[in-house]
């Protein structure tokens, strides 16, 4: 297993399989993907899972975190958030949100983070921004 940094344009098959399947490769680009810090988690040099990084001050959003459905379960994407989450404290940022699907959120909880009240519908999934302070606690598990 290897995790390290790389190039937006690496993030976006692997976010269209997994979040968005159906829908074009320009779906899930971001425009503010230039501004970000992506990571991948390889497995004998499959890329497995992808996450974003988008810092503004000592606050920070995590985005397009997906894994391929036959590597979920099995703690990849915990230690890929687990990275990210090192990354962020390294820099100096306090703060950390995302925007979750309802449906992952006890996921998150595992990683300190709370949700909020603000919900919102995305292509018919309902979201719920969550977030935490850093230092967080290490999620144990998968």
């Amino acid at each position: 297993m290897q995790i390290k940094e790389i190039p937006p344009e690496d993030t976006w098959q692997l976010r269209r399989d997994v979040m968005w399947p159906g829908q074009s490769i320009n779906y899930v680009q971001l425009p503010e993907d230039e501004n970000g810090q992506h990571f991948g988690l390889y497995l004998s040099g499959e890329l497995v899972s992808v996450v974003s990084l988008f810092v503004e001050g000592e606050r920070a959003q995590f985005r397009k975190f997906a894994t391929l459905p036959q590597h979920q379960g099995k703690g990849y994407g915990s230690k890929l958030l687990q990275h990210l989450i090192e990354q962020a404290r390294a820099q100096g940022i306090t703060q950390l949100w995302c925007n979750a699907r309802q449906e992952k959120a006890a996921f998150y909880k595992r990683f300190g983070l709370q949700e909020t009240n603000h919900t919102f519908m995305k292509g018919g999934k309902e979201y719920v921004v969550m977030e935490g302070s850093i230092p967080m606690a290490v999620a144990t598990g998968s």
